[in-house]
């Protein structure tokens, strides 16, 4: 009774918050670095777990703004190649924080018509965190609402190598000619095959750079920073973050005259 009494106030808020924004000229694919979690932690003499499992609830939060307000892509950086390197126990405690959570909420965001993805080398991951993954995948693969990708042990150099691979097989192979690969063939080939360009990217946590995230898609976002660490970062930051983009004369590198 008490999440379902949450859930409504986080709703009405959402659609007060959709009225604020201008519904035509929404971003059609966001993401989001999400960053801070460890010091939002310590700045509060806590364990760095806590400020990850804090940042769970925030994102869980934010799919629902980006759903309620008709956000059409999401993709969230929740691990990167590189995090491997951190200690082997707040790893594992992430990859466990996945798998409960992807138990835990697969259920609502089905509900939500959140239709889940998972971008990066899910391969290396646990076989266990595997299946939970297709399960995820296959349960709202037929949802129409927003996308939501979950960018897990991903790395924008990685995808791109990746994605060059392919293409130079298929051209060995003489599926392709080489001379006919252009920038929309490449694309086909990414994790994000036949999805938006990203429009909007958000950093939390005061770091002013993309950390090897979605390197391709980026090409011409608009980026758009704050100093509150992930945990701290609320559904109006977001709706901020979504007017002060709707405010920006995106040019392509053309002239609007």
């Amino acid at each position: 009774m008490w999440k379902d009494f949450f859930y409504k106030n986080e709703k009405n808020e959402n659609e007060k918050a959709f009225n604020t924004i201008n519904a035509a000229k929404l971003p059609t694919h966001i993401a989001i670095i999400m960053d801070g979690n460890g010091r939002w932690a310590s700045k509060k003499g806590l364990p760095r777990k806590m400020g990850h499992k804090k940042g769970v609830s925030t994102l869980k939060s934010i799919v629902h703004t980006a759903s309620d307000i008709n956000i059409k892509y999401l993709t969230v950086y929740a691990f990167s190649t590189e995090n491997w390197k951190r200690p082997l126990t707040e790893v594992n405690f992430l990859m466990k924080l996945f798998s409960y959570y992807l138990d835990a909420e697969i259920d609502e965001m089905y509900r939500k018509n959140v239709h889940i993805d998972f971008i990066g080398g899910i391969k290396d991951l646990s076989l266990g965190l595997q299946e939970q993954i297709e399960k995820a995948r296959k349960k709202t693969a037929d949802n129409d609402g927003l996308h939501l990708n979950i960018a897990v042990n991903y790395g924008g150099r990685d995808e791109i190598v990746m994605a060059v691979k392919k293409l130079a097989q298929m051209a060995s192979d003489k599926k392709i000619n080489a001379l006919d690969i252009d920038a929309k063939m490449f694309d086909d080939y990414l994790y994000t095959a036949h999805q938006p360009a990203v429009d909007l990217l958000i950093r939390t946590s005061g770091d002013m750079r993309i950390s090897n995230f979605l390197l391709w898609q980026c090409a011409y976002a608009e980026f758009w920073f704050t100093k509150k660490n992930w945990p701290e970062f609320m559904p109006e930051d977001f709706i901020q973050a979504i007017m002060d983009y709707q405010k920006r004369d995106r040019k392509f590198g053309g002239l609007n005259v």
